[in-house]
């Protein structure tokens, strides 16, 4: 568990995240400015031009540490999935880096900011996703051993190794899918994800991306959502009329987004609004 590099909590906060402890979860002490010892150092970056290779998928046990059934922070509560089988999400990712390198994941393992790693809110640990950048289609394989991110919207938390090669250290976040990954189910010659699938993934980049406001059965009750927001500054807002596993779906859309700032603003704004389940659009 740890905060991503783009915020700094607050001491208070730290404090009470100790409580989770109760939950058999270990985390990190939140870094202070003051009281925290300096953050060890991190090792030299690996060669330029040498290969950062995927993790690679195997089927492990469910870590003794950072897997309660739920746990707390900022007030809000957080329920461990059963199992990462047919998890899909698209969202906004980020990264951590240097000010970690070393210190303990949630599974009680240090983090290695050179490994292909992640951190998730809900997923069991440990747990291996595909994580694809949807702005220019490129795709990585991780393993999740950590907790977070807990700021915004964010929905997975990303190594430097794992950011790099999506290429969004610079911006530091990126519009992803994370798809998992069953270890039990990969071929025993093929411990990664086939380069078929890969390939598929890729093929995702650089498509229009949208943020979904909501869902509905009946088309009256989702022309009035988008008639209200015609009113607010969203952007483009319509209704996308789709049939889903042989029904009827009616989903209100806002884009195409042009960047993940926008995404945030919009987010906030339909919060503010009462509308509190925005997402980016799976497809």
């Amino acid at each position: 568990m740890r905060w991503t590099h783009a915020s700094t909590p607050p001491l208070y906060l730290a404090l009470g995240l100790a409580l989770s402890a109760c939950f058999g979860a270990p985390r990190r002490e939140v870094p202070s400015p003051t009281l925290a010892p300096p953050a060890p150092a991190a090792p030299a970056a690996p060669a330029e031009g040498a290969a950062v290779t995927d993790a690679v998928p195997r089927v492990e046990p469910r870590s003794r540490y950072g897997n309660p059934p739920f746990y707390d922070v900022y007030g809000k509560r957080y329920y461990v999935l059963s199992t990462n089988i047919g998890y899909v999400e698209r969202g906004v990712a980020s990264w951590y880096g240097p000010g970690f390198h070393k210190i303990r994941t949630s599974t009680g393992e240090p983090y290695d900011m050179y490994a292909m790693s992640a951190a998730h809110r809900t997923l069991p640990l440990p747990a291996y996703v595909r994580v694809t950048n949807l702005e220019n289609g490129r795709s990585v394989v991780v393993r999740v051993n950590d907790r977070g991110p807990f700021v915004g919207n964010r929905i997975i938390d990303l190594s430097f190794s794992a950011a790099n090669r999506l290429d969004m250290v610079r911006n530091g976040t990126a519009f992803v899918e994370v798809r998992s990954i069953d270890p039990s189910a990969l071929p025993p010659a093929s411990p990664t994800v086939t380069a078929a699938a890969a390939t598929a993934a890729a093929a995702k980049g650089g498509a229009p991306l949208f943020l979904q406001a909501g869902a509905f059965a009946d088309p009256a009750n989702a022309q009035r959502l988008a008639q209200k927001l015609r009113g607010g500054a969203y952007g483009k807002v319509f209704v996308q009329d789709d049939e889903i596993a042989g029904r009827r779906m009616y989903r209100v859309r806002i884009g195409p987004l042009p960047n993940v700032a926008e995404f945030d603003r919009i987010v906030a704004a339909l919060e503010h609004d009462g509308i509190h389940d925005a997402r980016l659009a799976l497809d």
